[in-house]
């Protein structure tokens, strides 16, 4: 008989379980409180100077308002990673690429934009342990 004592370390022992927790983890709360951020602004004071000018123009709507839409998109991808973490790490991955190329059309953010990248690899990690977790549940 096992005691739960005992499923709990071998839960702790299991190596792509504790990885899939921590990068859902993140990519739940990170993206949800970014995009909130958008709207108190806690955070920074000014998260339109971040936004690469050609951006602007691109989308025909202030970099204010932009922002406002970047931020409930961030809320969403949150949701989608916490509810649907394979789906929701490639959405991820995807608006981290977005910020980089506005952070590289900005200027002066390469060191952010080379975080983000480490990011954007982290949430394609989550979407690959999230596969790897639907077909081991598969009969």
């Amino acid at each position: 008989m096992t005691t739960s004592t005992e499923i709990r370390r071998g839960l702790m022992q299991d190596g792509n379980r504790q990885a899939f927790l921590l990068l859902r983890t993140v990519f739940v709360v990170a993206p949800i409180l970014f995009g909130l951020d958008k709207y108190v602004r806690v955070l920074t004071p000014d998260w339109e100077r971040y936004l690469a000018p050609w951006i602007n123009h691109l989308v025909g709507i202030d970099a204010h308002t932009f922002m406002l839409i970047v931020g409930a998109v961030e809320i969403v991808a949150g949701i989608l990673v916490a509810f649907l973490p394979r789906i929701g790490g490639y959405v991820v991955a995807a608006w981290l690429l977005g910020i980089i190329v506005s952070l590289i059309g900005v200027g002066g953010y390469l060191d952010i934009a080379l975080r983000d990248f480490g990011l954007l690899v982290a949430a394609l990690a989550l979407s690959s342990l999230a596969a790897a977790r639907q077909r081991a549940r598969r009969p």
